[in-house]
C-alpha cells in the first residue's frame, strides 16, 4: 500500500479502529523486537487464523512491517525455515484535519537556521531561497499534473474564481498565527517557486491575506497590473 497519499494514510488510521486490529498493533509496538503469529496468538488468546489475517492488514495497511528470523539458533541446511516475524512499520502516518504540513515547515526552517549560522547570512534570506527552491522541485517533479492538482496534494483546498485560485486552508496554520509575516513569506517563496517549477501557468504568487483562507492567491499575471 502507498502510504503518501491522503487516502492512504487516512485508511491506515482508520484500520485501527477495528478492536481486534488495535490490539494487535499495539502488542506488536511495545515489544522491543519482533513477534511472530505463533506469539501473538497465545498472548491475545485468539486464534492462529484470526491474529495471521489481522497481522497482514496491518502490513498491507503500511502499519506494520515483515521481517524474517530464524529462531533455533542454527543456520544451514536442516536449521528450518526463517519465521514470518512483525514490527512497527519504518513509515510514519499522520492524519490532520484539516491538512497541516508541519513536518515541511520545520526542514525548511531547520535547513536555513543550519546554513545561516554556517554562512552568517541572513537567516529570512536563506529561508525564502530555500523555500523557492523546494517549490521549484516540487513543481518540476510534478508536471504535467497543473497547479491545481499540485496544490491540491500539499493540502492547500484550492478553489477556482473567475479570476484567481484561492486557497481554502493554509497548511502551516498553527505556525503562521504565532511567526505571521515569516512563515507567510516562506509560503509566498514555496508557491512562486511552485509556479517556476511548474513552468506555463500563467499565475502569479501575491500575497493576498483573508479570513478563513491562505494568506497566498494564485492569480493570472495581468491581475496586478
Amino acid at each position: 500500500m502507498d502510504v503518501t497519499s491522503r487516502a492512504a494514510q487516512v485508511a491506515a488510521v482508520a484500520a485501527l479502529g477495528e478492536p481486534t486490529r488495535r490490539r494487535l498493533y499495539e502488542l506488536v509496538v511495545r515489544r522491543s523486537g519482533p513477534v511472530s503469529r505463533d506469539e501473538a496468538a497465545a498472548e491475545t488468546r485468539l486464534p492462529r487464523t484470526t491474529v495471521a489475517f489481522h497481522l497482514d492488514r496491518l502490513v498491507g495497511d503500511g502499519l506494520l512491517d515483515v521481517v524474517y528470523e530464524r529462531r533455533t539458533g542454527r543456520s544451514g541446511p536442516g536449521a528450518g525455515r526463517p519465521a514470518k516475524l512483525y514490527r512497527r512499520s519504518s513509515r510514519e502516518i499522520a492524519v490532520s484535519l484539516p491538512d497541516r504540513r508541519y513536518e515541511l515547515a520545520g526542514r525548511l526552517l531547520a535547513d536555513a537556521l543550519q546554513e545561516a549560522e554556517a554562512t552568517g547570512a541572513s537567516p529570512r534570506a536563506v529561508l525564502d531561497r530555500r523555500a523557492r527552491e523546494l517549490g521549484q522541485e516540487l513543481g518540476r517533479t510534478a508536471q504535467p499534473d497543473g497547479a491545481f492538482a499540485v496544490l491540491d496534494r500539499l493540502g492547500f483546498e484550492p478553489h477556482r474564481t473567475s479570476t484567481a485560485i484561492v486557497l481554502g486552508n493554509c497548511p502551516f496554520h498553527g505556525l503562521a498565527k504565532h511567526q505571521t509575516e515569516l512563515v507567510c513569506g516562506m509560503n509566498l517563496r514555496l508557491l512562486q517557486g511552485l509556479l517556476d517549477g511548474l513552468a506555463t501557468t500563467g499565475l502569479v504568487a501575491r500575497l493576498a491575506p483573508s479570513p478563513g483562507h491562505c494568506c497566498v492567491r494564485l492569480e493570472g499575471e495581468s491581475a496586478g497590473r
